[in-house]
């Protein structure tokens, strides 16, 4: 019991490091990428506390549509309703709990394939065989469960919470900062799946900082960046950096010469650039000059994590007569950028298992999203995590 107390004496300790102002920070420490414990404790603190960002509404554009979410042992439903709203479910059934659906598809309704119980897509009890004969059963008391869902910019929301926390409060000044992109609009024309080895949170850090991009990507997209701009001071849990291009941050430094028109109404410093943006916990995306590619990021393990990228573009864009053709550059680049990080995350996740691996300082100005998210999970963790109770409890 008294090494398991200085287990988390240490470990707290070790996010207090990352709570420092931003040119004094530490990274997070080893064991928060690679102990199965911590994932629990992140559960617990951040996944079925915070609002998390599912990706883009248009991806269940019509009554019906749904897809199946699993992570962090826990199981989503995420689909339209008739009247176009987005619910989220529990994917059990209220029956004796067998899982409901698989992948992602479309849905008159929700039917259990074990005993058949079915529900309408506002999540009501249906019809359940034979359970008229029940004495005291009724239907309404066994209705799916359901989580609180929202809709911003275009994004979709959910909280696992009983009592959500307020969304607007979260996203503070996401609206404004990203006011030049028209991301409402913005119609999503590709989106791929895979399972990466890494843990979930430097599968988004990578994603985040410049300082990597020499040296993992020399001769791919690193001559398209310059030095960014200083990292924006944001009033919501996100963080953010813009940073000027040579060209469009959408096309590979090789094939800059077709891109596709810029974004309506889009001037000024916006338009020749890139914006950056960590929207904690698990979303990130960058907003260029004419396409806006997105990152979400889920746990299945320590040291595995589910990836969603979605390639995203204006309407009227997308209605141009050469975008098929002019696309595939942009998908072409997104496929080779990540093919250069798939294997850096999987060499750092290796590294990261070291018994004597340790934490390190951050570059400030370059790694300046990944530090204020490693404040703001150390905050969550500190505060929310039972691992906190125990030590205060160790050492009374």
């Amino acid at each position: 019991m008294r090494a398991h107390h200085q287990q988390n004496d240490h470990l707290a300790a070790s996010l207090r490091l990352s709570q420092q102002d931003l040119d004094q920070a530490w990274s997070l420490p080893p064991q928060v990428y690679t102990d199965p414990a911590i994932l629990a404790y992140e559960t617990e603190a951040i996944f079925r506390r915070h609002w998390l960002c599912l990706g883009r509404g248009d991806v269940l554009a019509d009554a019906g549509d749904y897809t199946c979410l699993d992570f962090a042992g826990q199981a989503i439903i995420l689909l339209r309703d008739k009247d176009g709203v987005l619910k989220a479910f529990a994917n059990t059934c209220r029956h004796r709990g067998a899982r409901l659906l698989e992948g992602s598809g479309k849905t008159a309704g929700i039917r259990c394939p074990f005993h058949s119980w079915a529900y309408k897509l506002d999540g009501t009890l249906a019809g359940a065989p034979k359970m008229d004969e029940v004495d005291g059963f009724c239907k309404s008391d066994f209705g799916l469960i359901s989580y609180h869902v929202a809709e911003r910019l275009g994004f979709v929301f959910v909280c696992l919470a009983k009592d959500a926390p307020d969304l607007d409060a979260a996203l503070g000044d996401f609206a404004d900062i990203h006011s030049p992109w028209p991301l409402e609009t913005l119609v999503s024309k590709r989106r791929q799946q895979i399972e990466v080895n890494c843990n979930w949170k430097t599968f988004i850090e990578v994603f985040n900082e410049y300082y990597h991009l020499p040296f993992v990507h020399p001769d791919s997209i690193d001559d398209v960046y310059d030095t960014p701009d200083e990292g924006d001071v944001v009033d919501g849990h996100f963080a953010s950096q813009f940073g000027s291009t040579e060209g469009t941050g959408g096309l590979l430094q090789t094939t800059q010469q077709k891109p596709l028109p810029l974004m309506p109404g889009l001037k000024g410093r916006e338009a020749k650039g890139v914006r950056y943006t960590w929207l904690f916990p698990n979303m990130t995306f960058a907003a260029g000059v004419d396409a806006v590619w997105i990152y979400e990021a889920y746990p299945l393990a320590a040291d595995r994590c589910l990836v969603y990228q979605t390639a995203c573009f204006p309407p009227e864009t997308v209605q141009h007569e050469d975008f098929e053709d002019l696309v595939k550059a942009y998908y072409h680049r997104l496929d080779a950028a990540l093919g250069e990080d798939i294997p850096a995350l999987i060499n750092q996740q290796k590294g990261l298992q070291n018994p004597d691996a340790r934490q390190g300082r951050f570059q400030p100005h370059l790694e300046v999203n990944v530090a204020r998210f490693a404040h703001w999970y150390a905050d969550q963790m500190l505060t929310n995590a039972s691992f906190v109770s125990s030590e205060k409890e160790g050492a009374a």
